[in-house]
């Protein structure tokens, strides 16, 4: 199997910085995208950006300039550095990934159990 751990949460004043850890683990041949989603409290799960395996980025347009995603191929670990935070950035953050395994000839997506991002005014 495979798990997702997302590390690095918090509490935080406006206008400060996190930066958040998604580790994967198990039977990986190779990860393809690395995501991060958002869920605030009575929203709907939100796509904040995503990083290929190749390293390209893209991101929601109320994050961009903000946030920036990373990955480290080697420790199959993708990072989400949120800068210039707001109490519009707190929510419950969430990785996934979308992993090759040995034996299954197609990517799966998996998720992280998810961390708390609280932003105060």
């Amino acid at each position: 199997q495979v798990q997702l751990v997302e590390s690095g949460g918090g509490l935080v004043q406006a206008g400060g910085a996190l930066r958040l850890s998604c580790a994967a683990s198990g039977s990986i041949l190779s990860i393809n995208n690395m995501a991060w989603y958002r869920q605030a409290p009575g929203k709907q799960r939100e796509l904040v950006g995503f990083v290929t395996g190749g390293g390209s980025t893209n991101y929601a347009a109320s994050v961009k300039g903000r946030f920036t995603i990373s990955r480290d191929n080697a420790k199959n670990t993708a990072f989400l550095q949120m800068n210039s935070l707001t109490p519009e950035d707190t929510a419950v953050y969430y990785c996934a990934a979308d992993v090759l395994r040995p034996g299954i000839f197609t990517f799966t997506r998996y998720w992280g159990q998810g961390t708390q991002v609280t932003v105060s005014s």
